[in-house]
């Protein structure tokens, strides 16, 4: 649920309450029962979860010929095909 910043516009007291979206904003001070308004505030950050947002969005796609260069037999540029055999 998110947290809204309310002030009074007879005393000044600021406080917060947790609502929800569709909650009706308050709309009495809880230190002087007059009129509050809710304040415009920075809102919730941004949180994310998961298994990696870079992990998943971002990272350089692996390139399926180096691989297979990689786990190649170093003999085989040579002609040996033993690796091969099996």
């Amino acid at each position: 649920m998110p947290t809204y910043e309310y002030e009074c516009t007879g005393c000044g007291h600021r406080f917060e309450a947790f609502q929800k979206m569709s909650d009706k904003a308050l709309d009495k001070c809880p230190e002087c029962g007059k009129r509050a308004k809710r304040l415009i505030s920075s809102g919730a950050g941004i949180i994310f979860k998961g298994s990696g947002f870079y992990a998943t969005d971002y990272r350089k796609k692996s390139n399926p010929e180096k691989t297979n260069e990689a786990n190649a037999c170093p003999k085989a540029k040579e002609g040996c095909n033993a690796c091969q055999q099996h």
